[in-house]
């Protein structure tokens, strides 16, 4: 189990989190090839070797068995079980990349070697064992996919409105039903995708409740991706697994029937496409001060471009995508934003959906144009001030694959049985070990509530930079509190926000950016990994 540190200034206390790297792989298929399956012929008769024949002389029972484990994004780990008789061995593996491996053995035993791709994909590995002793070679193949996947990014495009009836039968969706979201074959998507990114938005809602998406023909999660309340129109960014039939389910989790939205804007295939690269949250656009935009803010039904390329940490050139939080604040009548690459025109999807004089936040991932620009459209009648910090990017020389895994709930300060009970106190945080370090996780897919808020305020998600083990010693420093948001609240209202968040020592801080108690609930979908 990995454990998490307690905050500096007391109040909540650590928590544990199950192994999360571990989790990533648990579900991996393995691949086999049985032993006798093995191809048995005469060793080839060489210049060194006068007693070399093409013949066989004996151990005509050489065989080879081979089991391949997934162990990580890029690695796998194989076992060869060598059946032979007591006599000195070569073995020969490769493992389809151009790169291979030279043992000696010594009659029947198991061979345990694990190796990394540079690139996602599919290879086929060959294991061949040589006694020249006997002038005998057998040999064995199989197939290997890689578990990780890169990202293909995609639209913004619409693929379920239940009120016009695009992707469904038009109408609203009943109360503990699910809506189906075909993903895989749906236009230019490809089949086989292993996860999906989706602007999730529920709308005309009579009661409290929630979303909670998931891969069709999986059981449903008791995690929940969207949260509402009567009367709201709320959007939320997921990444969701597709189950092996290409379709998502999107589940209401409300006590009344409501309509669903999903927009598209990119999937994961298990080949080699770009990777992600985690950032520190940089600020690249506050039209309140000028920052990255024209001071002031942006008129009703408005568009302006800002660069991202070559703006801060993000490369000047390669980068097909960007992973933003959005934030709308002082907005002077109901409405949303729209982002965008720029020499695109502007999708009917939205991001970000807002009410008169809300600050509101929504995670987005959206792909950059060609001149290395992004597009951001108010959608609302009356102007609106808009800020863009930017996560992290994906490039095909990124080398962060995504590992989905089965939603899994790590903290929830609700529950009298979860470590960490009791609300989270006012500018106090909980600092949660998510992965070890040297395990070449570098970020993390989650989904950040914050409920029973009692004043106004934000989430800020930022990794620690003291490790576990000085936390355990008391030798940790405080952190700084980070200066930006991942999800912004009014007093008694619940607010999700997905996360993407970066690691360095394995230690991810939740601060309560206000001066009121909160409840934090978070529940993490899947991880980043380089090896």
């Amino acid at each position: 189990m990995a454990q998490a540190a307690g905050p500096a200034t007391g109040g909540a206390q650590g928590i544990s989190t199950p192994d999360l790297t571990q989790d990533g792989v648990e579900k991996a298929p393995t691949s086999t090839s049985p032993a006798d399956r093995s191809t048995l012929q005469a060793a080839p008769a060489t210049p060194q070797s006068a007693t070399a024949t093409a013949t066989a002389e004996g151990n005509t029972g050489l065989k080879v068995g081979l089991t391949s484990s997934l162990i990580s994004a890029h690695g796998i780990e194989l076992k060869s079980a060598i059946t032979s008789e007591a006599t000195p061995l070569t073995v020969v593996i490769d493992y389809g990349d151009w790169h291979s491996t030279v043992i000696a053995a010594s009659g029947s035993e198991t061979l345990t070697e694990q190796h990394t791709y540079a690139e996602l994909g599919t290879y086929t590995v060959k294991v061949t064992v040589t006694d020249s002793t006997n002038h005998v070679v057998a040999s064995n193949q199989l197939t290997v996919t890689t578990w990780g996947s890169d990202y293909t990014p995609y639209g913004p495009t619409r693929l379920l409105d239940t009120r016009n009836g695009t992707g469904a039968a038009q109408g609203k969706i009943a109360p503990y039903t699910s809506a189906r979201v075909k993903i895989g074959g749906n236009g230019a998507i490809p089949a086989g995708v292993t996860a999906v990114v989706l602007n999730v938005t529920v709308t005309n809602t009579a009661s409290g409740g929630h979303v909670t998406a998931f891969a069709d023909g999986d059981t449903r999660p008791t995690t929940s991706n969207v949260n509402f309340a009567p009367g709201q129109t709320v959007p939320n960014l997921v990444i969701v697994p597709v189950g092996a039939n290409g379709y998502v389910d999107l589940y209401n989790g409300g006590w009344e029937s409501v309509d669903l939205i999903a927009d598209v804007t990119g999937y994961f295939t298990q080949s080699a496409s770009s990777g992600y690269t985690p950032l520190a949250p940089d600020r690249f656009v506050d039209t309140r001060t000028g920052l990255g935009a024209a001071k002031g803010q942006v008129p009703g039904y408005g568009i302006f471009s800002t660069r991202i390329a070559g703006v801060g940490r993000v490369p000047d050139s390669g980068v097909t995508a960007v992973a933003l939080n959005v934030t709308v604040t002082n907005p002077r009548s109901d409405g949303h934003l729209t982002v965008f690459p720029t020499g695109q025109s502007t999708p009917t999807a939205s991001n970000l959906n807002f009410s008169a004089g809300q600050t509101i936040a929504n995670s987005v991932i959206v792909p950059i144009g060609a001149d290395g620009k992004i597009d951001i459209r108010n959608g609302g009648w009356n102007p609106a001030d808009v800020i863009v910090d930017v996560v992290g990017y994906y490039s095909p020389e990124s080398k962060g694959s995504y590992l989905p895994f089965e939603p899994e709930r790590i903290i929830d300060t609700r529950d009298p049985e979860d470590p960490v009970h009791g609300p989270l106190a006012g500018r106090d945080y909980i600092a949660a070990e998510l992965s070890e370090p040297g395990s070449g996780v570098t970020g993390f897919v989650l989904n950040a509530t914050a409920t029973n808020t009692r004043d106004n305020g934000f989430l800020a998600v930022a990794p620690d930079s003291n490790t576990q083990d000085e936390y355990d010693h008391n030798a940790a420093g405080p952190p700084l509190p980070p200066t930006s948001s991942t999800l912004n609240w009014t007093v008694g209202k619940t607010v999700p926000n997905l996360v993407q968040t970066h690691v360095d020592t394995g230690l991810v801080d939740f601060w309560n950016q206000s001066d009121g108690d909160i409840d934090l609930v978070v529940d993490v979908f899947g991880m980043y990994q380089e090896n």
